[in-house]
């Protein structure tokens, strides 16, 4: 064929291309877990994991029949069953899929002493956990922030922590919290860097924690090469805005615009993104509060998952049943109508109801599959 340019080469293409794979890699194809429980390290043992699940799993029992379902929580009746069913399985075998051991916000200033024990405590109930295979899979510590003022407390209780440790099981993350400043992550990073090299660990990763409007404002790709999740908080960040304490809330219209920028800045990197918490526990053990906590929760967890945050905080082992089921019911329901339209995709003709998928939807859909055959998978072990 003939053309007017001879040449078809663009200057400093190669360059911008390459910064482009860097930044953009693209969403790898890995289980996120579904949540992250937090347990005040002054709190957390070996036993804390089965605690929580045995906890979950008799409320479940208690308050949770299979004709319930609908009425606490939505499921449709055609789902009732094989959702309750997985969760009660997946409470017995991995009621906790991430774990964060914390040293900030819930569990507060202490005398030095104080913490230098509870670090090296958690660190021998990791030890026993490891041991026993009852560590989760992903798992970790949450330091103190260098915002408050004194980063060698918590770099001191993160290195004690892993000098007591000694061998690092799989599956650890470092939480930083309060990011005010965009370069306590390069300091952040460097600490890790320094703790990798001198206690001959394999590479140290960390999820910083966006709790403020400020922090939004230097959320990019390739913010950091160590950082591989950003996890939402709502209640420093609504406080931080001056919403009223009854506004705290997931499903405010100011979270939303804050998922969505953290959602913007990452969007095509692999960077997790997870949802914040409720900050609530049933009001008894009678059934009516059961089911009211439950309930809130659910709107929250279904708020998330809508905003494709597929990942949060629980905070309290009742969490664990409205999280999973919220979560089971909300893949199984689309799932046989996706894998029919990507079956339709691959055979190159319209899906059911006349549907003609885009080739970027086809992706959405196979990532949702992707998605949901790792939230319902019980762990092999």
């Amino acid at each position: 064929m003939r053309v007017t340019i001879g040449d078809p080469a663009v200057a400093g293409f190669a360059e911008v291309h390459r910064l482009q794979q860097i930044r953009y890699p693209g969403v790898t194809p890995r289980r996120q877990p579904v949540h992250t429980i937090y347990v005040p390290a002054d709190r957390f043992s070996s036993s804390t994991v089965a605690e929580w699940g045995a906890h979950a799993l008799g409320l479940l029992e208690e308050h949770l029949p299979v004709d319930l379902l609908t009425e606490v929580f939505g499921v449709p009746a055609s789902l009732a069953g094989e959702v309750r069913e997985r969760v009660a399985a997946k409470l017995a075998a991995e009621p906790v899929e991430d774990l964060r051991i914390d040293f900030e916000d819930g569990y507060g200033l202490r005398p030095a002493a104080e913490e230098d024990a509870h670090a090296e405590a958690a660190a021998e109930a990791v030890k026993r956990m490891h041991a026993r295979g009852t560590l989760p899979r992903r798992w970790g510590l949450r330091v103190k922030s260098f915002a408050d003022g004194d980063p060698a407390r918590s770099i001191r209780t993160l290195d004690g922590f892993l000098t007591a440790l000694g061998e690092l099981p799989p599956g650890f993350t470092v939480t930083f919290p309060k990011v005010l400043m965009e370069e306590y992550l390069g300091q952040f990073s460097q600490v890790l860097a320094r703790l990798t090299q001198d206690l001959g660990l394999p590479e140290l990763r960390f999820e910083m924690q966006v709790e403020a409007p400020q922090t939004l404002a230097f959320l990019r790709p390739g913010l950091d090469p160590r950082l591989g999740a950003a996890h939402f908080g709502v209640f420093d960040y609504t406080a931080a805005i001056g919403l009223p304490p009854h506004e705290q809330r997931l499903d405010h219209p100011a979270c939303d615009h804050a998922r969505h920028v953290m959602q913007t800045a990452f969007a095509g990197t692999a960077i997790e993104l997870s949802d914040g918490s409720l900050a609530a526990s049933p009001a008894s053990s009678s059934r009516h509060n059961v089911h009211a906590l439950w309930r809130r929760h659910a709107e929250l967890v279904r708020h998330s998952l809508r905003h494709g945050f597929y990942q949060g905080w629980d905070m309290h082992p009742s969490h664990l049943v409205s999280r999973f089921v919220t979560v089971y019911a909300f893949h199984l329901a689309t799932y046989d109508k996706y894998q029919a339209r990507v079956k339709a995709w691959e055979e190159q003709r319209e899906a059911g109801d006349g549907v003609m998928d885009e080739p970027a939807t086809i992706k959405t859909l196979a990532a949702a599959l992707h998605r949901a055959d790792a939230a319902l998978a019980l762990p092999s072990r």
